[in-house]
């Protein structure tokens, strides 16, 4: 099975990620989506409350310049204790 990506670079990239309403789930993502990817404008962030209110999802669309640098992303977000999943 080869490792290589299908995915072409820069291109961009929606990244996922979801949490308990209760916290500050935005401001902590947005912030180590940023410190790799840059400043995002409000447009690339997307918002959606579950039907029930309890969890949020957050979509971060950036401009992936490779795949270390998503792979960056993806592990500090899973460690971060708000973050239940990040797809």
């Amino acid at each position: 099975m080869s490792t290589e990506t299908i995915q072409e670079f820069p291109s961009e990239f929606p990244i996922k990620v979801m949490g308990r309403r209760d916290g500050d789930l935005r401001a902590l993502t947005q912030s180590i989506v940023e410190r790799h990817a840059g400043p995002l404008a409000e447009s690339d962030i997307r918002l959606r409350t579950s039907g029930d209110g309890n969890f949020l999802a957050i979509t971060y669309v950036v401009m992936a310049k490779s795949r270390a640098q998503l792979d960056d992303i993806y592990r500090e977000l899973t460690a971060c204790k708000a973050v239940l999943m990040a797809l």
